[in-house]
């Protein structure tokens, strides 16, 4: 098989499997349902992902990695408000944040290595340091149990900016 349709086919899954968790939570649906939502067999979606957890993993780095060449093209107080919002209204969060909130709390805290990557990857996206880059990924994770409105949102993102480039 080519490796455009491998790509094809896994943007698929992860898409289904989006429609699926963002519609019952991800230990309500099952890796038929995951297969269903694709609309592939449910071979196909075990050819690419051997468990759940391996699905979800997978759709988490996607829109990690998603979100991460999005904002990097933003001045800092426009791609922390596109993080914020991302992650605040994301469908598969915020059905998780409800129905699955111990499953939802281990895989975003997914042991330091990951951590780690993720708050590097947030530190090159926004030109600062570790530091500001582990308090703003915190602010992040708690926007995902805590999502606050919009306008709350953007101030705090404001805010934000400002520890990233302080005036003068």
């Amino acid at each position: 098989m080519s490796r455009p349709v491998v790509n094809r086919t896994r943007l698929a899954l992860l898409r289904g499997a989006a429609a699926a968790f963002a519609d019952t939570g991800l230990r309500a649906t099952t890796m038929q349902a995951v297969a269903a939502a694709a609309g592939v067999a449910k071979a196909t979606l075990y050819n690419h992902f051997r468990t759940k957890d391996d699905v979800v993993r997978a759709l988490l780095s996607a829109e990690l990695a998603r979100l991460a060449v999005e904002s990097a093209a933003l001045v800092p107080e426009e791609a922390l408000v596109l993080l914020a919002d991302a992650v605040a209204d994301h469908p598969v969060l915020r059905t998780m944040a409800r129905t699955d909130p111990a499953d939802l709390a281990e895989l975003l805290g997914a042991g330091a290595e990951r951590w780690s990557a993720g708050t590097g990857t947030l530190a090159e996206v926004l030109d600062t340091d570790a530091d500001t880059a582990e308090t703003i990924a915190r602010w992040l994770l708690g926007l995902v149990f805590q999502p606050a409105d919009p306008p709350a949102r953007r101030r705090q993102a404001r805010r934000l900016a400002l520890l990233l480039h302080p005036p003068g």
